[in-house]
């Protein structure tokens, strides 16, 4: 490892324009884009703005870490789907289950009673064709100038990559599933 100096001159000088929400983009082939997106809205949380969660893949039962802990906080964290594609009895039923979410995400979105509106996973309905691109790129357009989305998952569609303010792609460099390592419970789930 190479040692540097750090900076004591400012990198950069403070933008001068207005505050308003953004699209934020969470996407890659590597792991922490929703881990990321639930950083965010912790931290909107914490400033004390209202933040909605909809999670595309997870059932609506779902009781995964982050499940226990927003009902703690008080965040609302919601379960569209009935997992992942793989696992699904009947793919046109979690076609339909998308399409029905987007309809309470976009409800969501242009209500602006949310500072921030997280679509965790929404890529992977995009991709599938469950979702109409239009109908999101539509909302993410003329959502209300306060109200900050954020996307998460792998082959984001370039069109939301385009429109988006901040789109950070996660690169798989190593991961222990590749070496027959389980999820793990608190890492993973």
């Amino acid at each position: 490892m190479q040692t540097e100096t750090p900076p004591t001159d400012k990198r950069y000088e403070k933008p001068e324009g207005e505050r308003r929400g953004l699209v934020i983009v969470n996407t890659g082939d590597g792991k922490g884009k929703s881990t990321a997106a639930f950083g965010l809205a912790l931290r909107a949380h914490g400033r004390g703005k209202a933040v909605k969660i909809f999670q595309f893949m997870k059932v609506p039962s779902a009781r995964f870490g982050e499940h226990r802990m927003f009902e703690q906080l008080g965040i609302p964290i919601e379960g569209l789907g009935d997992g992942f594609s793989w696992k699904s009895q009947d793919l046109e039923h979690s076609a339909q289950l998308a399409r029905d979410g987007w309809l309470k995400a976009k409800a969501a979105i242009l209500s602006a009673d949310y500072f921030m509106v997280t679509l965790d996973e929404i890529t992977y309905p995009l991709i599938y064709g469950w979702l109409p691109l239009d109908d999101v790129l539509q909302t993410l357009r003329s959502r209300p100038k306060d109200v900050t989305v954020v996307l998460t998952g792998r082959r984001c569609p370039p069109e939301i990559i385009a429109l988006a303010d901040t789109v950070t792609e996660m690169t798989l460099v190593k991961h222990a599933f590749q070496a027959g390592v389980p999820a793990q419970r608190g890492i993973e789930d």
